[in-house]
């Protein structure tokens, strides 16, 4: 772990900086008005401040699918996901947290080939994950202003799509930031969708949610709702897993998301 007793990680939102940081310092990422400061104010931990007490969950969702959650729960709290594939496995989404036992278990299933990530709310420790398994992290080049730690293995990609391989896909749909994406994995069951906070499932887990900030609910244009279905609609899936514990739309997915879908674009007209 490089610089282990550097305060450079955002207590609020789970962003390790470059730099060090002190107590007049700020986060740019939790200024933004699709996040906050939180209550206490801004605060920065050392990797071995953040480390005490803590270990990484891991959970089979589904044959070849993973969730990893940082116990107990820290900034943010969403999941990574581990999907493993035969060409190589793809971690999506990111956390602030890696331990070696997680990175061992993790080599044992064949270590990660990419990471891909949806959107910089979860860029967290994605710079310690890429350099531990020796892989590139793909982001959109749209957010490019929001890494704030930069790393030889980041690379950025433009446009409507990026094939990975057996047949996954990084999907670019915007909306909540302009980059923010989700992987298809069109042979995960009958087609999966793992969606960050691009598309967020809700709590009666038939219908899922679209918005440009979510802890300070503020909703979407129609366009941009508009766009990512014209993104998504064209995908096979019937799951969707989203960034957090129980976010999950087990069957019906595509159903679920025309629906939601028709249900905002029918507000907007009213």
């Amino acid at each position: 772990m490089a610089h282990p007793h550097r305060q450079n990680i955002c207590a609020t939102c789970g962003t390790r900086y470059a730099s060090a940081k002190t107590a007049e310092s700020t986060c740019p990422i939790c200024l933004d008005d699709r996040q906050y400061v939180g209550n206490g104010g801004q605060k920065w931990l050392s990797y071995d401040e953040l480390a005490k007490g803590r270990g990484i969950r891991t959970n089979k969702l589904q044959t070849d699918l993973y969730e990893l959650k940082i116990t107990p729960a820290f900034a943010i709290g969403q999941k990574a996901h581990l999907v493993l594939s035969k060409s190589g496995n793809v971690l999506w989404d990111c956390i602030p947290y890696l331990d070696e036992p997680t990175a061992t278990y993790i080599r044992s299933l064949g270590g990660i080939q990419a990471i891909a990530i949806s959107h910089p709310h979860y860029y967290s420790l994605m710079a310690e994950w890429a350099t531990a398994f020796d892989c590139p992290v793909y982001l959109h080049a749209h957010d490019k202003a929001w890494i704030q730690d930069e790393s030889r293995h980041i690379r950025l990609w433009s446009g409507k799509e990026l094939a990975l391989w057996d047949g996954m896909k990084v999907v670019h749909v915007g909306g909540h930031f302009p980059g923010s994406t989700v992987l298809h994995l069109p042979r995960h069951g009958q087609g999966t969708l793992l969606t960050g906070d691009s598309i967020y499932v809700v709590r009666d887990r038939k219908h899922v949610s679209f918005m440009y900030s979510y802890p300070n609910l503020v909703p979407l244009p129609q366009q941009a709702i508009r766009l990512i279905h014209e993104r998504i609609h064209p995908l096979e899936f019937d799951t969707i897993h989203a960034a957090f514990e129980g976010q999950v739309i087990a069957t019906g997915a595509k159903g679920a998301f025309e629906r939601s879908v028709k249900r905002y674009l029918g507000i907007y007209q009213r």
